[in-house]
C-alpha cells in the first residue's frame, strides 16, 4: 500500500500534523500550495478565503503530485476554512482522478470541527472510498500523537 500525505496549511498547524503522520506511518509528504501564496496578513487572508470558499474558487497549485496513480491511500489534510476544505484542497480533488483510491481526511480547526469537510471530500473524491476523519483543534495539543495513532489504526494504516 503506497501512501501520500497531501495537505494545505496556512498557519502551520496542518503542516505539523502532516509531519507527525509521516513520522508515524511513513508515506510521501506533499504540500498543496497555491501558485500565488496567500498574504501573511491574517485578516487579508481571512477575507480572501471567505470569498473563495463561498464562490467555490479553486486556485491553481504551485506543483502537482508526480505519479499520483501509483498511490493507493491519500491522507488528505486541510484546515477548516469557513466550514469546508481550503480552496487548494478543492483544486487538488477537482484536478485528479481519485477513483479506486482511499482518501482519509484530517482536519485542523480553531473550533469549527469538521464542518462540511467530509461531505465535500466524498462529493469531490470522484469515486474514492473515504475513511474516518481526524479532527484536531489547532496543533492537536499534547495528546496529538495518541489521537493520530488511534486514527491511523482505525483506518488500517500504520
Amino acid at each position: 500500500m503506497k501512501t501520500l500525505i497531501a495537505y494545505f496549511s496556512y498557519t502551520g498547524h496542518t503542516k505539523g500534523i502532516a509531519e507527525k503522520i509521516q513520522e508515524m506511518a511513513g508515506g510521501t509528504l506533499f504540500e498543496l500550495a497555491p501558485a500565488k501564496a496567500y498574504s501573511s496578513d491574517y485578516d487579508t487572508t481571512e477575507r480572501q478565503g471567505r470569498g473563495e470558499t463561498r464562490d467555490g474558487y479553486m486556485p491553481p497549485l504551485a506543483a502537482q503530485v508526480e505519479d499520483l496513480e501509483s498511490y493507493d491511500v491519500i491522507l488528505l489534510g486541510t484546515p477548516n476554512w469557513f466550514n469546508t476544505v481550503a480552496p487548494p484542497v478543492l483544486t487538488f480533488l477537482n484536478e485528479n482522478n481519485m477513483a479506486g483510491k482511499t482518501i482519509v481526511p484530517f482536519c485542523t480547526n480553531g473550533g469549527g470541527g469538521l464542518g462540511q469537510i467530509v461531505s465535500v471530500i466524498q462529493r469531490m473524491g470522484d469515486g474514492a472510498k473515504v475513511g474516518d476523519a481526524l479532527n484536531l483543534y489547532e496543533d492537536g495539543g499534547r495528546d496529538a500523537g495518541s489521537k493520530i495513532a488511534g486514527w491511523l489504526k482505525k483506518n488500517g494504516i500504520a
